[in-house]
């Protein structure tokens, strides 16, 4: 039986495409994928608009070996549902290629991640370096400041994907992350971030309360973004039509 892999857009119960729409309707069992992001509605809206009874797919089950999701797929239609595009995640590929293995029909349906999304801040998205997750416990972790250091020698555009966990409603904003990267940068004393440095924040990308904020650091470390999800950018060389669209944002 086949295993549909669904992407659910950024926004709503209304941003799934009409294939996955189709699909979903189709399967015996569906699940929602319910730690690399989240949608800007409950679940009990997809439940009506898609008509199906939908489980929450925490970790622990898309990750462990004994894996309910695939071994559901051996004997009945299932869906896993992701928000934003459903292979963005290198988890949701570990998933795909067991299924694989177990001799599971797959399919994907893609919909937009944060990935193409970002192109709204007027940064071309083909100018984006390494992206990098900031996780919530981030005491000794100083990984995301080089993924930074690497592409800003390259001129590069760095998105950062900011960590989450929705059972216990934490969710790191962008003023978080600038506060991060801040406290490494004091750490290392290599230059590469500052108060004064160029950021983007971001918030509910692709919805119609989306928050967009381009300025210095300092700047952002002030600013209401309200509900998740968040992420930042940090750009790299400025092309001047990138300029001018940022000004469109400050």
């Amino acid at each position: 039986m086949p295993l549909y892999f669904i992407g659910l857009g950024l926004n709503s119960e209304k941003d799934i495409s009409l294939s996955g729409l189709e699909a979903v309707k189709k399967c015996d069992v569906v699940y929602l994928e319910n730690y690399t992001s989240v949608l800007n509605c409950p679940k009990e809206d997809l439940e009506k608009f898609y008509g199906k009874k939908i489980a929450l797919a925490r970790r622990n089950l898309v990750e462990s070996d004994d894996n309910e999701i695939v071994e559901n797929a051996k004997s009945k239609n299932v869906a896993f549902l992701v928000a934003g595009d459903p292979l963005v995640a290198t988890t949701h590929i570990d998933l795909f290629l067991r299924a694989k293995k177990e001799g599971i029909k797959c399919h994907v349906i893609h919909n937009a991640s944060i990935i193409s999304a970002i192109g709204v801040t007027g940064l071309q998205v083909y100018k984006f370096g390494k992206t990098t997750s900031i996780p919530l416990e981030n005491e000794n972790i100083e990984s995301p400041y080089d993924v930074l250091k690497d592409n800003l020698s390259l001129g590069l555009h760095t998105l950062f994907l900011l960590d989450l966990n929705p059972d216990e409603e934490k969710f790191m904003s962008v003023n978080d992350a600038v506060r991060y990267l801040l406290k490494v940068e004091l750490k290392r004393n290599e230059k590469i971030f500052s108060e004064k440095t160029l950021c983007v924040g971001c918030a509910r990308i692709g919805s119609e309360n989306q928050a967009i904020k381009a300025g210095a650091a300092k700047e952002l470390l002030k600013f209401n973004f309200g509900k998740p999800a968040h992420c930042l950018i940090v750009p790299g060389k400025l092309h001047f039509m990138e300029e001018e669209a940022l000004r469109i944002w400050q």
